[in-house]
């Protein structure tokens, strides 16, 4: 049969990423408390194209992870990485995990369990000298009290939910868990998924003591993570979805 991907192309332009997007796939992931944790990611997996090619074997990025099954981890993503370069005849690859991460949290009075959320990714790529690159990011719901409501208000203070997004580079391993109490001890409050009221009085007047700005919560989370050897880069930003105004709240920081 006729492969046309291989076929010529004379209109002169290099593609810097084609691929596939959006793969929903089952992979495991290490849990600090129990071990593995099973979910369910969305998967990109993209390399470079020369200019004379037409197009590149897009079945053979899903037969590549097909490989790696039950074994989509760190540990493997320069070998994954490099595989795509072989395989596709590339300079370069990229390849972008995300997924849901849970971890059962108890409320702070009541002690009662829930499962809490966190959207994490894992992304790497590999270039034409074989340098691989490779950083994880965590989305962190938080709440925050704002200093200016609480200063000038006589009764209370408005508050708000954010979403702290934190990435990552690092020398050796690190627990996601690790990251993600580093930042919700930077808000001036956790979220939790299960609350009674015992739980939201204590909530509610911990944030209200402990009042912070998007710029106090990457700040914090940025002196964290400067003072930790382990961690040679990272950036942090900090939105908040507003309780009182048609619009968000937003800091970013970056370690260069």
């Amino acid at each position: 049969m006729i492969d046309v991907q291989n076929q010529r192309d004379y209109r002169h332009v290099e593609i810097k990423k084609v691929g596939v997007k959006n793969i929903r796939y089952p992979i495991t992931v290490l849990d600090k408390a129990r071990g593995v944790q099973h979910t369910v990611a969305n998967v990109n997996m993209y390399v470079d194209l020369p200019h004379h090619f037409k197009g590149t074997h897009m079945s053979r990025f899903i037969e590549i992870l097909n490989k790696y099954r039950g074994d989509i981890a760190i540990k493997n993503f320069s070998k994954i990485l490099q595989e795509m370069k072989e395989i596709l005849k590339a300079k370069s690859a990229h390849l972008e995990i995300e997924f849901s991460y849970f971890i059962e949290k108890e409320a702070p009075v009541s002690k009662a369990k829930g499962l809490m959320e966190y959207v994490c990714r894992f992304c790497g790529n590999s270039n034409d000298r074989d340098v691989d690159d490779f950083y994880v990011g965590i989305d962190v719901p938080i709440t925050t009290v704002c200093p200016c409501s609480k200063e000038i208000s006589e009764r209370g203070a408005h508050n708000q939910r954010g979403t702290v997004t934190i990435n990552v580079r690092f020398a050796k391993f690190i627990w996601i868990e690790d990251i993600i109490q580093l930042v919700e001890d930077s808000a001036s409050c956790d979220v939790y998924s299960i609350l009674k009221r015992p739980d939201e009085k204590y909530v509610t007047e911990r944030a209200y003591e402990n009042p912070m700005f998007v710029e106090d919560v990457v700040r914090e989370v940025a002196k964290k993570l400067s003072t930790d050897p382990n961690i040679t880069w990272f950036s942090v930003e900090s939105e908040n979805f507003e309780s009182i105004h048609n619009h968000s709240a937003y800091a970013y920081v970056e370690k260069y």
